[in-house]
């Protein structure tokens, strides 16, 4: 081969391993959403992108400027669901790959019973937009619930009670299982629980949450969960009777 033929190939080589990278990086950052201030305010946000996350494995970060979105929640684009006196469309406007993903899942069934099923304080605040308000909502939860006490019985009593028989284990400071299915939103509570301190000190689930630094390593033995048994959990918490308090339960 001539030196001027193996350059050109080494010449292309180098071209093709640094073209994908750009992509690469674009592909690995979360997709960017923006929403007005009264949906993140009413604490919807917070309650549908755990869920979507843990579907998909596809991380989203609010923006505060719309330029700068993939996606966007306003009152221009698809209608998804309405609330707060407005009807609330979707408008896409980036290319990156977990975009469509989300705006799919926003748009299907599934996304539609997640948005129903917020209820702060027991009533929901969002249904479908008004050609399709007679469409039932029914919330289900898609996880084994058999997995779900399993995986509670190995790694969360230590700090909750989870069933009757393992009343006497856990902290006397903790609620049970049983008691946080008495919250209006103890399913998000337990979608997102990884982000709810005391637990991001000891929790890592896979591919959602970054390993520990080796220089600063979970204080106690590390909760160690796939998506899989979140999702389990949640299923078995929800089959769970809640507990009798007597009256609704007072929390911060």
């Amino acid at each position: 081969m001539s030196p001027g033929v193996a350059y050109t190939i080494r010449g292309l080589a180098l071209c093709l391993s640094i073209v994908p990278m750009p992509l690469a990086a674009q592909e690995n950052r979360p997709v960017r959403l923006h929403a007005p201030p009264a949906l993140v305010d009413s604490g919807l946000i917070k309650h549908i992108l755990p869920r979507f996350t843990l579907k998909t494995r596809v991380r989203v970060d609010l923006v505060d400027d719309p330029a700068a979105a993939d996606i966007a929640l306003g009152d221009t684009g698809v209608p998804l669901f309405a609330g707060l006196d407005a009807i609330w469309h979707l408008q896409v406007q980036g290319d990156h790959a977990g975009t469509a993903r989300f705006a799919d899942w926003l748009g299907s069934e599934v996304g539609a019973n997640t948005v129903a099923s917020f209820a702060p304080d027991g009533a929901a605040l969002f249904g479908p937009p008004p050609d399709a308000a007679d469409v039932a909502v029914v919330v289900t939860y898609e996880g084994d619930a058999k997995l779900g006490h399993k995986v509670s019985r190995a790694k969360c009593t230590r700090c909750h009670v989870i069933d009757e028989a393992t009343r006497g284990f856990g902290i006397d400071s903790t609620p049970s299982f049983m008691v946080l299915r008495t919250l209006s939103d103890w399913d998000e509570r337990f979608y997102a629980f990884y982000t709810l301190n005391p637990h991001p000190a000891f929790t890592v689930v896979e591919g959602l949450t970054l390993p520990f630094p080796k220089n600063r390593p979970s204080p106690i033995a590390p909760v160690e969960l796939t998506v899989e048994e979140v999702d389990a959990i949640v299923a078995y918490v929800a089959a769970l009777q809640a507990a009798d308090l007597g009256a609704p339960l007072i929390h911060q």
